[in-house]
């Protein structure tokens, strides 16, 4: 199996160098994807990267970090990782431990260890022995927990804010609507023990009718619809052509044509003429005579 990082060289004799060296402080070797891996005892970790250091040239200490295996005895591994300049390789140290019980530091090796053994205190609660100021490094003082602990909640157990009142950041518990803490990790594709939003309207969970989706239409019914819309509308009759059609009826057309009680009847009402068309009907029409052209001028 290969692996992206660049090829170191290799050191077909350094697994019987390890067994002279370390005799029998070394627990394990492992070659996995072009690197070796040892893991040594707890006790014996100073003198082994002692050993390492100035028998095999391991010259340099990279990184120090730490995982989690909750469900062994003892849960935390610190894995060393150093770096041998001269023979251009890598070589991983692991050590295993528990919560209460301490890892001896390395500081006295190299001195950098100090950072990185805080760190894995910090994310961890790994306890170092030794180790000259074994505080908190990544987060804030009063936090409580490790936060790269397998059974560390998301969320966290508190949350911090300014106070105005207090005039300083205070700590308070952190107060959730939805229960994180407790999350359910069983997927609902392999069979959840609890009805999911919207099982009610496949039926069988005894909370709805369980009728489902419409049936969807056939082919005809679908050709008979288009053709329903496509359809012009009927025209719309005239509602005017004669007295029938008025909406008034006969009773009322014949009590609008009878006489009135003052004498008027129903006739057609007359146009109204204005002065100057009834004065132009009564004079006589007399031709127009011809006008005469002025004398005088340009004319």
């Amino acid at each position: 199996m290969a692996h992206p990082a660049p090829l170191v060289a290799p050191q077909p004799s350094l697994a019987a160098s390890l067994k002279t060296v370390l005799g029998a402080d070394l627990v394990a070797h492992v070659f996995t994807v072009d690197e070796d891996s040892i893991t040594v005892t707890r006790e014996a970790v100073a003198g082994v990267m002692v050993a390492l250091r100035d028998s095999l040239e391991y010259q340099q200490l990279m990184e120090i970090a730490g995982v989690d295996y909750p469900d062994r005895a003892e849960r935390f591994e610190v894995v060393y990782h150093l770096l041998s300049v001269t023979k251009n390789h890598r070589l991983r140290v692991r050590v295993s431990t528990d919560e209460a019980t301490p890892v001896p530091t390395i500081v006295p090796v190299w001195p950098n260890a100090g950072w990185l053994e805080r760190e894995v205190f910090d994310m961890y609660g790994v306890l170092f022995s030794g180790n000259p100021d074994l505080r908190r490094i990544l987060t804030d003082y009063g936090f409580q927990g490790h936060p790269q602990r397998k059974d560390f909640p998301l969320t966290g157990y508190t949350e911090l804010r300014y106070s105005e009142e207090d005039k300083r950041v205070v700590y308070e518990p952190v107060r959730l609507a939805q229960d994180f803490r407790n999350f359910d990790f069983l997927s609902p594709w392999e069979g959840a023990d609890y009805v999911l939003p919207g099982d009610e309207k496949a039926g069988g969970t005894g909370e709805g009718p369980g009728k489902g989706a419409p049936t969807p239409m056939t082919a005809k019914e679908v050709k008979a619809a288009d053709e329903k819309a496509k359809a012009s509308p009927p025209p719309t009759p005239k509602t005017t052509e004669n007295t029938a059609q008025t909406g008034a009826g006969a009773k009322t057309n014949i009590k609008a044509a009878k006489t009135s009680r003052d004498g008027a009847k129903a006739t057609k009402a007359a146009k109204a003429k204005t002065p100057a068309t009834e004065k132009a009907e009564k004079a006589p029409a007399k031709p127009r005579a011809p006008r005469k052209p002025k004398t005088g001028g340009d004319a």
